[in-house]
């Protein structure tokens, strides 16, 4: 059976980016996806439609990126992976607010809380995964052949689906948090409902807390690793030259 037109089209159109990103020098992109993400997620204090955008673009690019053969299979690699895919929920937030805005219908409060949530978890895994980078270049830098056990293709994909497992089990808390007041009804008081929502209550306000002095401290360490990877390689940048 013959393909058709549009499938011939899209399947072109994707071996041509595919073929555009072997031939590029993909280590100097990924670097740049990264620095991307770091300006994005933890040098701004908040995102912008600018920062957003680039973002998805670069993780869609980086995406087509890493199916290319001269890409290695590393764990480095396996963490952007994982990094460029968090965008996912920043595009499905995007859709369900376009979606909800073409069909003239008023975002419901139970809907806006959904979208907020996402991106929270967009930006939870994507500031912790940016983190095990640093992390792993620091250890490729000052420890190569101690930290080579541990970073593993396996243990990179064990990590990162242990990152994005504890991130979505705060998304549920801080949706059933969210649930009654988004529902526009009281939460109950008395019995099992009532403990439950109480100690998803405290949890969630704990957990809100834990998040910002958590964002404060990756900022914080991630500063720390570079600064200290730049001054350990200028000197060998110098030594290089001369």
């Amino acid at each position: 059976m013959q393909k058709t037109v549009p499938g011939c089209f899209f399947q072109q159109m994707y071996s041509s980016l595919t073929g555009i990103s072997m031939e590029r020098d993909h280590m100097k992109d990924l670097r740049r996806y990264l620095a991307l993400k770091y300006i994005q997620y933890l040098v701004l204090s908040s995102s912008n439609a600018v920062s957003t955008l680039l973002g998805l673009l670069g993780s869609a690019y980086t995406l087509i990126l890493l199916q290319s053969a001269k890409v290695s299979s590393k764990s480095t690699a396996v963490l952007i992976s994982s990094l460029a895919q968090a965008d996912i929920l920043v595009f499905l937030s995007l859709v369900s607010d376009a979606v909800l805005g073409g069909f003239g219908a008023a975002v419901s409060p139970a809907a806006s809380a959904v979208a907020r949530i996402l991106l929270t978890a967009n930006a939870h895994i994507s500031c912790v995964l940016l983190s095990c980078v640093a992390f792993e270049a620091y250890a490729i830098t000052f420890l190569p052949s101690e930290s080579r056990p541990l970073r593993t293709v396996r243990n990179a994909r064990l990590l990162s689906r242990a990152i994005w497992a504890l991130v979505a089990a705060e998304c549920a808390l801080l949706l059933v948090d969210e649930h009654p007041r988004a529902g526009g009804a009281s939460a109950p008081s008395h019995g099992v409902l009532g403990l439950l929502f109480q100690f998803s209550s405290v949890a969630a306000a704990l957990l809100r807390s834990l998040s910002y002095i958590l964002g404060i401290l990756l900022r914080i360490i991630n500063v720390y690793i570079y600064y200290k990877i730049f001054f350990s390689m200028s000197p060998r940048s110098r030594l290089k030259s001369k």
